[in-house]
């Protein structure tokens, strides 16, 4: 016991000193034994840690990550594929590292080079596996590309990997054995954790020094919570959300979904001593982090408790530029298309407009790149959109009556403008915030979002609840088909991808079982 609680600090510790690379990197996947909140168990790890390192580059930087696969533990995927969440792909949509989508996935003892310019992004982005359920295993980590011309400079001190702070559940079987209605073990703030029932494993420090300003940046890397953050007597400024600079806004907590990303500016202007950090899923139990003030005790924080806390509304987001016009146009839009949200009462599946994703066995990049096909030729049958270039496309979420809500959509390639959000009857073609996921609410809601068809090549929409895109949530967008070839001839080391997945055998994990 003494050996495993001496393990346990150990792994506390280290996950104090969050390490970085890039923009140019070797990642290495590889299985391993991991115990985040006290239970040892077999994970798919990027870089040999949980979460994974940091990705860091600063605006215009070309990222260079050279990935190798040596997954080897067959009660998981022993394939990969690298997905960097929020990055839009401009001309290299066969970077975005969507299994089936636009590449086969990358066979063990196999390596890819992910080669791509982010352009004028900057912000707070993260990378996860995009193949089955994998990144539920722990492939998955954040992505900060700093701006060095921040237009909210002036508004903090410290901005470095020691202000990354990472949310995730985490499950104590292989995800290929987690099963529909699972309620995850625990919940990890950058890595660590504790589960009903386990060891007292220590909480993860955020260390301050007094009368400073720290640009916090907050992710939700879950395959399924949403999660309620905040910090006791601590205001949370919001400045940035999912990589789109706000105008500031000044919470108590953030309601922070799968997937989506905030930076808040955060001052230690209280008396030196501990506060907890809290995360609180909607379902499963809750985890703390402490936030510690240089010159305070090693103690456990008391529980303070503000009155009358003011909650983040995504209503009161708006971006610090202003969008282009025509996407805010009350009768704008191009194109306009409605999405049903359903579930099968045959197999319990889920299904957008009455169809249920199933990845197709060609990706759909190679299926535009190799001939003159419409999109009702393409596979997977029924999920293949067909979007005009240089449009404005409206999407809405009607009211439907689809179980495990809400459902937060990701769309690839592409931030987009939100109409109208979840909880709220007003359409705003003012100043509505640019992000690239969003909630989409409970039963009753309408939600509707616009974007600008102006990067080709093939965008997936799906609900970013891991275990709903698995089992057919999701949808393609074939954007601009025919300008796809020229807008990025295919690599040669695209192309070998799937010759050498095709040519290894084949693991087949059934769907999970509806309970």
């Amino acid at each position: 016991m003494i050996q495993r609680y001496i393990f346990l600090c150990i792994l506390a510790s280290l996950r104090s000193y969050a390490i970085t690379i890039g923009p140019v990197a070797d990642l290495v996947i590889a299985n391993a034994q991991v115990s985040p909140d006290g239970f040892i168990k077999s994970a798919v790890l990027a870089g040999g840690t949980l979460p994974g390192p940091i990705m860091t580059g600063k605006k215009g930087d070309t990222f260079k990550i050279n990935v190798t696969n040596h997954l080897n533990d067959k009660t998981m995927l022993t394939s990969t594929s690298i997905h960097w969440h929020g990055l839009f792909q401009l001309h290299s949509n066969q970077m975005d590292g969507t299994a089936f989508v636009t590449q086969c996935p990358i066979s063990p003892g196999h390596s890819f080079l992910y080669e791509f310019n982010a352009g004028d992004q900057v912000g707070t982005y993260w990378y996860h596996s995009h193949y089955g359920v994998q990144y539920c295993d722990g492939l998955r980590g954040a992505l900060i590309i700093y701006d060095p011309q921040d237009p909210y400079h002036f508004l903090y001190d410290v901005d470095d990997e020691s202000t990354v702070i990472t949310l995730m559940d985490w499950y104590h079987v292989p995800s290929p054995q987690v099963r529909r209605l699972v309620i995850p073990d625990s919940v990890l703030i950058n890595g660590v954790g504790n589960y009903l029932g386990g060891p007292d494993t220590p909480y993860a420090v955020i260390n301050v020094q007094p009368h400073k300003r720290y640009r916090f940046r907050l992710l939700n890397m879950a395959c399924k919570p949403n999660y309620i953050f905040s910090i006791d007597q601590h205001k949370l400024n919001i400045i940035e959300a999912d990589g789109q600079y706000v105008e500031s806004l000044v919470v108590d907590s953030i309601q922070i979904y799968a997937a989506q990303r905030y930076s808040f500016v955060l001052e230690t202007n209280q008396p030196v001593d501990n506060y907890w950090v809290h995360a609180v899923p909607n379902l499963g139990i809750s985890s703390r982090a402490i936030l510690r003030y240089a010159g305070s005790s090693d103690a456990d924080p008391n529980i303070r408790i503000t009155p009358n806390p003011l909650a983040l509304r995504e209503t009161d987001l708006h971006p610090l530029y202003q969008p282009p016009s025509i996407l805010v146009q009350e009768d704008g839009a191009d194109v306009k298309l409605d999405i049903v949200l359903g579930k099968s009462v045959t197999n319990f599946n889920f299904l957008i407009n009455g169809v249920q994703y199933t990845s197709p066995s060609i990706p759909v990049l190679l299926q535009l790149l190799n001939g003159d096909v419409s999109a009702s030729e393409m596979a997977p049958e029924g999920s293949i959109y067909p979007l005009p270039k240089n449009k404005v496309i409206e999407i809405s979420w009607i009211p439907d009556f689809s179980p495990a809500r809400p459902h937060p959509f990701h769309l690839h390639g592409h931030k987009f403008a939100v109409i109208r959000s979840a909880g709220s009857s007003r359409y705003n073609y003012v100043n509505p915030v640019l992000r690239d996921t969003v909630n989409t609410g409970f039963l009753g809601d309408y939600v509707t979002i616009r974007f600008i068809t102006d990067n080709p090549g093939p965008w997936l929409l799906h609900c970013h609840i891991d275990w709903h895109l698995y089992t057919g949530m999701a949808l393609v967008f074939a954007e601009a088909s025919q300008d796809v070839a020229a807008s990025q001839p295919l690599s040669n080391s695209s192309k070998q991808l799937c010759p050498i997945y095709d040519s290894l055998p084949q693991q087949n994990f059934s769907l999970p079982p509806p309970k």
